[in-house]
């Protein structure tokens, strides 16, 4: 099942002051990125975020789950979801601490 743009779009508001979140359609699902570098999926409106040390310290009791079959765990965000400061902060200390996108190869 696809994810709908109304949970996206509700993911989008939640997260304040951790850079510019937009959200990209990949596959039905959507990748979620913070200045242009992902940190978190959503598929079949559950928000899935890649998982950090530091976010795993933030979060403490920690839900883990493929956010597709294959894929490795990430962290599952379902009874906070709502809560905006704490997920705001735990998107700020999980981005701070993951690479910074690969540079794009230009096209020949």
């Amino acid at each position: 099942m696809a994810s709908d743009q109304k949970f996206v779009d509700f993911v989008l508001d939640q997260i304040e002051n951790a850079g510019e979140i937009t959200a990209k359609k990949m596959f039905g699902e959507y990748g979620v990125y913070s200045d242009g570098k992902i940190f978190a999926l959503v598929c079949d409106n559950k928000l899935f975020i890649k998982p950090t040390k530091a976010g795993r310290a933030f979060m403490g009791d920690v839900v883990e789950a493929p956010p597709y079959e294959g894929a490795k765990p990430s962290f599952l965000i379902e009874d906070k979801i709502e809560d905006k400061e704490w997920l705001s902060e735990l998107v700020r200390v999980s981005v701070e601490e993951l690479p910074a996108p690969k540079p794009k190869k230009k096209k020949k």
